[in-house]
């Protein structure tokens, strides 16, 4: 940065940085006891040319096309903060794919839902002993079809095992991405509405995800992911008709967890309770979209 001289009267130094501006030339006016008004040159390649320019302006100040210039430099500056607006937009996008934790914090339900899955995932001897946690299973038993016992033990008054295969997991990478989801979709939830709402979502959704699995290929399965897609697709269609819910998911978020979803189907991802990713995701949808209607 280089100063190339000054000019007595502030309308006429911002006139000539306004023409410089159009020029390509970057710089700044500054006041400078007590020379006046300072011009400074940001490229010091520059230097010659503007200095030049200074020259050919004292001689002739009042030429109209410095004021033109002025009007011209406003536009380009206007379209210069335009799109650097759209670059930092793009760069903030990108930072923020999976949003931290900053402005909601962890929530307390959240909390708990992770640490039993983490407790149970411990009993279970790392998922290697499932037997160590059967009363977590939906039923015990195979089903016989409609002529014989379906869920007897949940018959017979044990309604926790509808809910409770969210917190089995069978693997460190079941639990780790189910647990990394549920934090931050979960404390979403608990931030911008209630614990008590996201209670009744995880309730609901794990119910409804746990039988859809259980009639679709039996008792074995377990795990978050039915509730996390169910979280998932509530965040994703309440944001989008209830802006003011503060509910958000970028959609290259979404975009990611929809080919995941697919992905699970086909055999190079095997043994996976598909049903309940399906059954939570549709539940989730239905869910955001009704509840965001009230709002658009």
């Amino acid at each position: 940065m280089r100063l190339i001289g000054h000019l007595a009267d502030e309308k006429a130094a911002r006139t000539f940085a306004d023409y410089l501006y159009v020029q390509g030339i970057q710089g700044h006016v500054e006041f400078e006891k007590p020379d006046g008004w300072g011009i400074w040159i940001n490229e010091e390649d520059r230097i010659m040319e503007a200095a030049g320019l200074l020259t050919t302006f004292r001689q002739n100040p009042a030429d109209p096309k410095y004021r033109a210039e002025a009007k011209s430099a406003t536009e380009l500056r206007a379209e210069a903060e335009k799109e650097e607006a759209k670059y930092r937009k793009k760069v903030s996008d990108r930072r923020h794919l999976f949003q931290p934790l900053r402005d909601y914090g962890f929530g307390p339900l959240t909390f708990g839902l992770i640490a039993i899955s983490v407790v149970v995932f411990f009993l279970s001897k790392f998922g290697n002993e499932p037997q160590r946690v059967l009363g977590l299973f939906i039923t015990e038993f195979v089903p016989h079809g409609p002529l014989g016992p379906v869920l007897p033990e949940v018959m017979h008054g044990q309604v926790w095992r509808l809910i409770t295969p969210i917190f089995i997991h069978f693997d460190p990478l079941h639990i780790l991405f189910n647990m990394l989801w549920l934090r931050d979709l979960g404390s979403m939830i608990e931030g911008r509405q209630s614990s008590w709402q996201l209670a009744i979502l995880v309730a609901v959704i794990a119910v409804c995800s746990n039988l859809g699995q259980f009639f679709y290929a039996g008792p074995v399965f377990g795990g978050m992911s039915g509730v996390v897609y169910g979280l998932l697709g509530y965040i994703w269609l309440r944001g989008k008709f209830d802006p003011s819910s503060g509910l958000y998911l970028h959609p290259t978020t979404v975009t990611m967890m929809i080919l995941w979803f697919f992905a699970c189907f086909t055999p190079l991802i095997p043994h996976v309770a598909n049903a309940t990713h399906a059954v939570g995701l549709v539940m989730g949808m239905a869910w955001g979209y009704l509840s965001g209607l009230r709002y658009r």
